[in-house]
């Protein structure tokens, strides 16, 4: 046993190494290649989600012998009984069980993916060696069917392990180290991505002997457990299964190389945060240069391919959604006309793209007056400093209620996507008096076309501070990707039907 001459924690000893002695942990260091025995919840996903691969894969072996009848008896026993098990072999083959890609979303259906590439590898070099040989009919349409029933099934329970998730359920215990400020921002993203799946534990955070933080016991409601020098003993005190490094210049080199072994003797995961968490995973990437390994940025894309192509989504999709919308428009418009004395149209100077301003047209839904109002009940409860929203707004119209709940009011921006004014999905457009009052770093939500719909319209809309406003938006603006802007489209209309922050 290696003696150490450090510091106490909590009766445990800890060094400058970020390690601990074997009699601080009895029990907890595994000797080399003996595995950690997973939570009982990860063994429970993995049989369900084995157990469904198994049964999409026999249901399709099933249609498809079903659907070829040239096939005898025997083929078809075959093809029922051989296809499920090598389509579960083969996503064992590739990890796909692995806890790495347990609801890991993508890379879980990327991991199905090349299970279907393997498999059709594997066929077309048994054919080419052997005699062996099964008609097209059969394996033109099982290989991709199969694959795509995975896919639905992983799908299906991945949104049942979320909805876990988000109940407090199923989530690796995981302990934070770093800078007091870093770790807390690394905790608000974790505590607001519960897909992440990690539940904090304890941190373990630097600058405990500055006065200002001698007393510091806890951190965004998670409890401090001692220096960073300390974070093995909150791994063996808590049980956790994860230790978060935040950014840290002690946290480098050496002594995250030597935390990295300690924590592979315990069969605990390290992971790392670069400390530019408000950065998409498309746009970073991994370069080795001279044996450094330097994380590299992409910068973020204003124009080019990317730009045209959404930009001719944008006006494929409007019209489509047009077709479909124009004669719920032309009630509402009736009814607005029926209900309130004005116009049917609301017309309201925005800032767009660079700082140029348009007019976003929408459904009235307030008294006529209702803009000379605002400087009169600015100075009200419940109201953004910024973005002015109240509760109740006497200004709003009985029918006005009803097309702001459910979002019908914004239905005439198609126009301005048409024009080109609008993006289908962005920014929040804002008013010429909120750009006035915007700080430097604000500005930068100008850089695209505003949206109809947005990541605030989906995370709470009128109910979003300034600040979350803000971020949200500037984290759109860096990270933005037709991939995202589809699916920030299918959870508005989730938001939509919920009619979350709409008021």
């Amino acid at each position: 046993m290696t003696e150490y001459v450090g510091t106490y924690h909590q009766g445990v000893p800890v060094d400058d190494e970020l390690t601990v002695t074997r009699e601080a942990s009895p029990g907890r260091a595994r000797p080399w290649g003996e595995r950690r025995r997973p939570r009982k919840w990860v063994s429970g996903y993995r049989t369900r989600v084995l157990a469904a691969d198994l049964v999409s894969a026999a249901v399709v072996a099933a249609v498809v012998a079903l659907a070829t009848p040239s096939q005898g008896s025997l083929g078809r026993i075959l093809v029922l009984g051989v296809t499920p098990l090598v389509w579960v072999l083969a996503l064992g083959l590739v990890q796909t069980y692995s806890e790495a890609h347990i609801g890991a979303g993508t890379a879980e259906y990327r991991a199905v993916g090349q299970a279907g590439l393997l498999v059709a590898s594997t066929v077309g070099l048994l054919f080419f060696v052997t005699d062996v040989r099964v008609p097209r009919a059969v394996l033109v349409p099982l290989v991709p069917a199969t694959v795509l029933a995975s896919i639905v099934v992983h799908w299906a329970l991945r949104r049942d392990l979320l909805a876990r998730r988000e109940r407090g359920a199923c989530l690796h215990d995981t302990v934070v180290v770093g800078r007091a400020d870093s770790v807390e921002a690394l905790i608000r993203e974790i505590v607001s991505a519960p897909e992440a799946g990690m539940r904090i534990v304890a941190a373990c955070v630097s600058g405990l002997d500055d006065p200002a933080h001698r007393e510091m016991t806890e951190i965004e409601g998670v409890p401090v457990f001692g220096p960073p020098e300390s974070a093995l003993a909150a791994v063996d005190a808590y049980g956790a299964e994860v230790v978060a490094v935040s950014s840290h210049p002690d946290l480098v080199g050496a002594p995250l190389r030597r935390l990295g072994w300690a924590l592979a003797e315990r069969q605990v995961d390290l992971v790392v945060a670069p400390g530019i968490v408000e950065v998409a995973g498309p746009r970073l990437s991994l370069r080795p240069a001279a044996g450094v390994s330097l994380l590299h940025v992409e910068r973020p894309l204003d124009s080019g391919a990317r730009v045209v192509a959404k930009r001719v989504a944008d006006a494929l999709m409007t019209a489509g959604i047009l077709v479909v919308a124009l004669p719920v428009m032309a009630v509402i418009a009736l009814l607005v006309k029926l209900t309130s004395a004005g116009p049917v149209f609301y017309l309201q100077e925005r800032v767009g793209t660079r700082g140029e301003r348009f007019r976003m047209v929408k459904f009235r839904t307030m008294v006529v007056n209702a803009d000379a109002l605002v400087s009169s009940m600015a100075g009200g409860h419940d109201v953004n400093a910024v973005l002015f929203k109240q509760r109740d707004d006497p200004r709003i119209t009985s029918v006005g209620k009803i097309l702001r709940k459910y979002s019908l009011d914004e239905l005439p921006q198609l126009f301005n996507v048409l024009a080109g004014q609008m993006s289908l999905v962005g920014p929040r457009p804002p008013l010429p008096r909120e750009v006035d009052a915007y700080e430097p770093d604000a500005v930068q939500r100008l850089r695209v076309r505003p949206g109809m719909t947005g990541l605030w319209q989906i995370s709470g809309r009128s109910d979003l501070s300034w600040e979350q406003s803000l971020r949200l938006d500037l984290w759109y603006v860096d990270n933005w990707s037709l991939v995202l802007d589809l699916q920030i489209l299918v959870r508005t209309v989730k938001a939509v039907i919920r009619h979350t922050g709409a008021y």
